[in-house]
């Protein structure tokens, strides 16, 4: 609280980026309903968004393949609060979140959102890492960053302007 007003102080907003993934349903619509969902957080904007792009679903028996994008958001919200927001679209738009089964596979799903990066904080704590932990692996997440200029390196995983061409038309 602001003593001299009584009003809430509020941190300076950091750039967030989350990825967005749907691989049941109408995707796209999903996709384009999370990222209306997204400009209407609380204490963010939604900034701009990649280009959708075909993934084939990885360690999903029979699942049929995802449409992914990244989202870049300027928000004053926390990562846990940016985060419990995420879920809470998820289970919004049908998502119900199962653990792995016992082989590691993975379950298809209405709509995935992750917290990939979120202004320069580092966390590992209990459900929530950032940098997300996989994030370097997944070409489904480095293509749109890239798209929106955006490379985290392996050492620091804090974004940097990139020298990539951006890629302006999602892959066939």
């Amino acid at each position: 609280m602001n003593a001299s007003r009584g009003e809430e102080t509020r941190p300076s907003p950091v750039l967030a980026y989350v990825g967005l993934g749907s691989n049941l349903g109408d995707r796209e619509a999903t996709l384009k309903s999370a990222l209306e969902a997204l400009a209407r957080l609380p204490h963010t904007r939604l900034l701009r968004h990649s280009s959708w792009f075909e993934n084939p679903a990885v360690g999903i028996v029979d699942g049929k393949d995802f449409l992914n994008g990244v989202a870049e958001l300027e928000t004053a919200l926390s990562p846990r609060a940016l985060l419990d927001q995420l879920l809470e679209i998820e289970r919004a738009h049908g998502r119900a979140r199962k653990r792995r089964g016992r082989a590691g596979v993975y379950q298809s799903r209405t709509l995935d959102l992750d917290l990939l990066l979120h202004g320069d904080h580092r966390i590992a704590e209990e459900g929530l890492v950032v940098p997300h932990p996989r994030m370097l692996e997944r070409e489904f997440v480095l293509v749109p960053l890239r798209e929106l200029g955006v490379v985290p390196t392996p050492l620091t995983h804090i974004p940097r302007q990139s020298a990539i061409p951006r890629q302006t038309e999602p892959r066939p």
